[in-house]
């Protein structure tokens, strides 16, 4: 059995199985991997089952079964400080059942005081912590495993805290170690392999790989050849005091950890905090988090953590919150030894920090040669947020150079913005460079930068900081076309230009059947070149236009208009082939549409006269946040449409399909949303009805977060869309962070959730759908806490474009609503509280009394 084991080891499989690298959710791309493949632990588990069970039994009675448990143990976990074996939070469960059956032997006295003692205890000190030297995850497992993961948590957890009187009482140095085996234990260490059973004098190599990872320098040794009696008389007083400290430091770290590791979980299985699902122990790990804690301890912890291993300590204040003491003393240790986590990305900003940048720290030069930050981390250093300097800008740069163009696609209008910083002219080489390798990103950087030349949308006012570089830029990019690419950028600024240029020919009509008949003149005299897209769907190349859709909207003075198209969903990369192809052989259309994707139509409207750069902020969130969802495994809903500016005032919005809006609904059906879903659905008992249900609160739940961290407004009927399937979509996000209807009097309350919504949900705050509907608001607030830094900083990126949403203390509104400082057992009654206060909040239904007398919108 030993050897089965050891084998799986040796194989990497279930729980030794290296760890996968994935796409980050900010840098996405079509078709990139963001869910990892989920890791086979139960055959370890049920292993270790019976494991566990034998080592109880024989610790008391059977000398042999308890060396091969030893052996085994010794085999398997390595020392090793670069260990790749996987963390994902699913595995926790195993790792920590396995630990717990070598500190049940260590505690169990059976084990001959040798220093094969020693390791073992080293060993699952280190592995321990190992776990710890990756960034927190959400967990992804069911709540019946999740459940029994915590209980070994838990069990662990307790068995460390025990560890006290065992390392008090242990006699440290007591070995007869002869001058040969005290040689054996230097070769190891300069042969860079583990040692992994030593008993008395004889040593035995593991099987594992991995360095030392300094534990031989933490155990006392001799080198002569006495007994231990005359060893014990000359062994000095501080070696065992010595020893007994350095074990209680590490074992107080790693109760740290795992009681911070079992309020996350707890918090995520119970996120309610109902009575009946309280875990037995939990009271215990609550009452050690809430102990009073000098400054300095947390500053020993962060060095004991980069003793270890610096990437522990580099993750250590993403774990333990509210001590400022543990992130200036890692900010120190990572300036001290920059190379020593050039490889952690997360580990740039305790460098790269104001501080360090205006007094032109010459640590700065190792930036170079960092391991690549998030998209949205490297443009922030083209923002206020940092002061502007030739080290960072080579750096962000370089760092957006390394992601393919497609995932810098979705942040285009910040590239456009952080020109405005780029006082070196890189940002401006950058859009020339990425603007040859991919056409789409070209064609997309044009209409935007044609968006922010002008300050307003008459094109009167030029934009003094903006103006002249992006005339430059876009010129010398058009100017950069040739052959097919150019005649790609010719047809499909063409096919557009025409499709634009029918709102300008309608304005002129009345509104009604004259507009509406002139609209649809118009849209017949355009021909679908081959090889075109929608500015707001390059995945999709346009195959027809239906003549018959072009419908316009309500406005008095200008004149957008809604048009549908028969597409094929291709993908970015293939599109952009394809059109290539197009432009060579204009006949190779045909061929095409045997290859490629699904077809389908797709609506979009053409807008005049609205800025639309407010909507695309907020839709780059959403798409970000639908991006985390995935990965975490949460099964919500979002629908982030896509929405491009193309001229000032003007741009393309996709609709969103098979929906209607509540107004809509309301005015069909005169009656309530809980009514519609009820004759659209069927009874409350039907299979039709619980889906529909389950579609609104999963969808309910991720609107509602972003409602509330973003603080849109203006959510009245006509704003919420209900599609066939019963998920709630909004739309129009005109007015959000610090801008509101009737002159920002913030009168509409954080997340919108009126009488009818709820009744939907079970019709009271005790009903299952909506104690389910708070529970994935707080495991969705959870999930994109550690990404509050990315989200501020896409968002400060934009704060110079003069948007209304924008009024002065934007960023700080929008980090306190994160409340970063909280631990997450806090964040999740913050969050749970905000629900409560907008309840049957009655601003909610005053607001949608005032939009049906102003705007005839139903309620």
């Amino acid at each position: 059995m030993v050897s089965a084991w050891q084998t799986t080891f040796e194989k990497k499989l279930g729980l030794f199985s290296d760890e996968v690298e994935i796409t980050i959710p900010l840098a996405a791309y079509d078709g990139c991997k963001l869910v990892s493949k989920p890791i086979q632990i139960a055959p370890h588990l049920i292993w270790l089952q019976l494991l566990s069970e034998m080592v109880d039994t024989a610790k008391y009675c059977n000398r042999d079964k308890v060396e091969m448990f030893c052996l085994l143990l010794h085999r398997c976990l390595p020392i090793s400080k670069n260990s790749k074996q996987n963390r994902q939070v699913s595995t926790v469960g195993c790792r920590f059942k396995l630990l717990q059956c070598g500190l049940s032997l260590l505690q169990g006295n059976t084990i001959p005081r040798s220093l094969a003692r020693n390791i073992l205890r080293e060993r699952i000190y280190s592995n321990a912590l190992d776990y710890f030297c990756g960034p927190p995850t959400c967990p992804n497992q069911s709540k019946e495993q999740l459940l029994d993961d915590i209980l070994i948590l838990l069990k662990f957890w307790q068995t460390m805290r025990s560890e006290k009187k065992h390392l008090v009482t242990s006699e440290v140095g007591e070995y007869d170690i002869t001058t040969v085996a005290s040689a054996q234990m230097l070769s190891v260490k300069q042969n860079a392999e583990t040692a992994s059973l030593i008993s008395g004098g004889d040593v035995a190599r593991s099987m594992s790989t991995g360095g030392t990872g300094g534990w031989y320098n933490t155990i006392p040794h001799s080198t002569s050849t006495l007994s231990k009696r005359s060893n014990r008389s000359k062994r000095l007083p501080y070696q065992k005091e010595s020893y007994d400290k350095d074990y209680m430091k590490k074992r107080n770290l790693i109760l740290e950890l795992l009681a911070v590791e079992l309020e996350f979980l707890i918090t995520w299985y119970n996120p309610n905090s109902l009575p009946d699902l309280a875990i037995p122990g939990e009271e215990q790990v609550n009452e050690w988090r809430a102990r009073p804690s000098k400054p300095n301890l947390w500053r020993d912890y962060a060095r004991l953590a980069w003793a270890y291993n610096p990437a522990l300590a580099v993750f250590l204040p993403l774990r333990i919150k509210s001590a400022d003491s543990i992130e200036e003393e890692v900010s120190r240790l990572v300036c001290a030894d920059p190379i020593a986590v050039s490889h952690i990305p997360e580990a740039l900003k305790y460098l790269c920090n104001t501080k360090n940048l205006l007094h032109e720290s010459p640590d700065l030069v190792y930036m170079l040669s960092w391991a690549p930050v998030n998209p949205i981390q490297a443009l922030s250093y083209f923002s206020r947020q940092y002061p502007s300097h030739p080290l960072t800008a080579q750096y962000a740069v370089k760092t957006l150079s390394s992601y393919q163009a497609e995932s810098v696609l979705p942040y285009i209008p910040q590239l456009v913005q952080a020109l405005r910083h780029d006082t070196m002219g890189y940002v401006a080489e950058f859009i020339k460079n990425i603007s040859k390798r991919s056409q789409i990103v070209a064609h997309q950087l044009i209409w935007n930068m044609q968006t922010n030349m002008f300050m307003d949308e008459d094109q009167q006012h030029r934009d003094p900081n903006l103006y002249d570089c992006l005339e430059a830029l876009s010129q010398n990019i058009i100017s950069s076309f040739s052959g097919a690419a150019k005649r790609f950028y010719e047809r499909e600024f063409d096919f557009f230009g025409k499709i634009t240029a029918v709102s300008g020919e309608i304005r002129s009509f009345p509104k009604g059947i004259e507009r509406k008949n002139a609209c649809l003149t118009a849209l017949k005299r355009i021909q679908v070149q081959p090889g075109c897209y929608l500015p707001s769907n390059p995945e999709a190349m346009v195959l027809d236009i239906d003549y018959n859709s072009g419908t316009p909207m309500q406005s008095a003075a200008k004149a957008p208009y809604l048009a549908r198209f028969r597409v094929y969903r291709c993908g970015i990369t293939e599109l952009e082939t394809r059109a290539m192809e197009v432009s060579n052989n204009p006949n190779s259309q045909e061929d095409a549409k045997m290859t490629l994707g699904v077809e389908s139509w797709q609506a979009a409207i053409f807008k005049v006269g609205d800025d639309v750069r407010q909507d695309i902020l907020a839709l780059q969130v959403i798409t970000i946040f639908k991006n985390i969802f995935q990965q975490v495994g949460l099964d919500l809903f979002l629908f982030p449409y896509r929405v491009v500016a193309t001229a000032p005032g003007c741009g393309v919005i996709e609709c969103v399909p098979n929906a209607k809006s509540r107004d809509q609904l309301g005015r069909q059906t005169d009656s309530g949303l809980y009514e519609y879903f009820l004759h659209q659905y069927g009874d409350e008992s039907s299979k039709e009805f619980q889906a529909a249900r389950a579609n609104f609160v999963k969808s309910m739940a991720a609107y509602s977060l972003i409602g509330y961290l973003l603080q849109i407004k203006d959510r009245h009927n006509g704003n919420i869309m209900i599609d066939k399937d019963g998920h709630v979509i909004h739309i129009d996000f005109g007015f959000m962070f610090e801008s509101s209807p009737g002159g920002n009097i913030g009168f509409e309350p954080d997340i919108k959730l009126t009488d009818e919504m709820v009744m939907i949900m079970g019709g009271k705050m005790e009903a299952p759908a909506f104690k389910w509907f708070c529970e994935l608001c707080v495991e969705a607030f959870l999930a994109v806490r550690p990404y509050q830094d990315a989200i501020v900083s896409l968002v400060s990126l934009m704060l110079d474009t003069g948007l209304p949403c924008f009024r002065g203390q934007t960023i700080n509104l929008l980090k306190q609503r994160f409340v970063a400082t909280k631990n997450n057992k806090e964040a999740a009654a913050h969050i749970l509280a905000v629900i409560r206060n907008s309840y049957q909040n009655f601003r909610t239904r005053t607001y949608d009394m005032i939009q049906y007398y102003q705007n005839q919108i139903p309620y």
